[in-house]
């Protein structure tokens, strides 16, 4: 068993390894528009076509791939899977800094779908490194570190795009997952292994996964949630642009107003990790679901641009508690080795979601107005808030 020092040493290198990784995404997707037309050559009146065909494949690739890792992980080990998932990336990212065609960038993006998975790899290890009662301080400090590189990222990319072009962008960020690579050869144990894991790992004990109610919920759950996290993508630049009056500057400032929700999770997460490790995972849920909602409710209402930033704030501290509470409550009702199985789904869970949000943000925005977007977001926040309350009971 590893010692208070080990764990907190392992813990320090996931976390900092997770801010490289969503750092090296985060630079490049939200430029992806500017890159297809600049770059690329592609049509101004084709370029939402392509831009939501390239995004949209890799989530549904990773989502099919990340329970056949999960359960890869459990038989051969979790490690293996970080190591896999990052050399992967960081080749697929170079390559997407040589493509000369839209056609050759989505087959770069089925690539990185296939090779996704290192944030549930990432998780696994940690569930199974370190003590159970700081597995949800740990938690949140990932997810801290998760939403940090979420907010680094685009400030980054927006930099490193003007100075050295964005297909360098794309070397770099390929460079960093590289990085991450050693560093978890290198200094990243094995975390313990359970001599009963290949008989754990077998397909039945999968399926068995899927008939417990409170691994459905969560599953269930994290689909929502993210959706809700990326519902606003589509929209928010054009809000903040209606909210201003202007379009001056809007990409630099659409993306500060944006920043502030990471910055606020990145503050709060390890609260809301040591809050359901003392009380309740389920309680932490239902009070950051039930938060986020009604703060996603109140953004639809102001019609100043700084009223607007201070609500995207909040939210940002409410949001922080929902995700590393789902996997807290998967981790504690999962045997540690089928843990790199349950993450494996979680993630697939997060990428149906990731898909589906941009796509109903986009319809909701088009048809109803950008206001209804923000309205809709709290509505599902706040309808999950109520499932948590009348389901949690004991089990979570």
């Amino acid at each position: 068993m590893h010692t208070a020092r080990d764990w907190k040493v392992i813990l320090a290198i996931l976390t900092c390894n997770v801010v490289l990784m969503s750092a090296s995404y985060t630079m490049l997707i939200p430029f992806l528009p500017l890159y297809l037309i600049k770059e690329l050559g592609v049509a101004q009146a084709n370029v939402n076509m392509w831009n939501g065909a390239i995004f949209s494949i890799s989530f549904l690739i990773g989502a099919i791939m990340a329970p056949i890792w999960g359960k890869i992980s459990d038989k051969k080990g979790r490690k293996l899977m970080a190591v896999r998932s990052s050399i992967g990336l960081s080749i697929t990212y170079f390559l997407g800094g040589l493509v000369t065609s839209p056609e050759q960038l989505f087959m770069v993006r089925v690539l990185q779908g296939l090779a996704a998975g290192l944030w549930a790899s990432e998780l696994a290890i940690v569930s199974s490194s370190v003590p159970s009662e700081k597995l949800g301080f740990s938690l949140g400090v990932m997810q801290a570190g998760l939403t940090s590189g979420g907010v680094i990222g685009p400030l980054l990319g927006g930099v490193l795009a003007e100075v050295f072009g964005m297909r360098a962008s794309f070397m770099i960020a390929g460079i960093a997952l590289f990085t991450i690579s050693l560093i978890t050869i290198f200094f990243v144990p094995e975390p313990p292994h359970d001599e009963t894991a290949r008989v754990s790992a077998k397909p039945s004990r999968q399926i068995d996964l899927l008939k417990k109610p409170v691994i459905k919920q969560m599953l269930i759950l994290s689909v929502l949630v993210q959706m809700v996290i990326l519902i606003l993508q589509p929209i928010i630049t054009l809000y903040v642009a209606q909210l201003r009056g202007s379009m001056e500057n809007i990409i630099l400032i659409a993306g500060a107003v944006f920043s502030l929700g990471g910055i606020a999770s990145s503050i709060s997460a390890p609260f809301w990790g040591r809050f359901g490790q003392k009380d309740s995972f389920g309680l932490t849920m239902y009070l950051a679901m039930g938060g986020a909602g009604v703060c996603l409710l109140l953004q639809s209402i102001p019609n100043q641009l700084i009223l607007f930033a201070v609500m995207q704030f909040v939210t940002g501290l409410f949001f922080a508690g929902i995700n590393p509470s789902i996997s807290a409550v998967l981790a504690n009702n999962t045997e540690r080795a089928i843990q790199g199985s349950i993450f494996g789904m979680l993630f697939s869970a997060q990428q149906l979601g990731s898909m589906a949000g941009p796509l109903l943000g986009g319809l909701v925005g088009t048809y109803w107005g950008l206001k209804e977007v923000f309205i809709v977001a709290g509505a599902i926040m706040i309808m999950t808030s109520i499932f948590v309350k009348n389901t949690r009971g004991s089990i979570y």
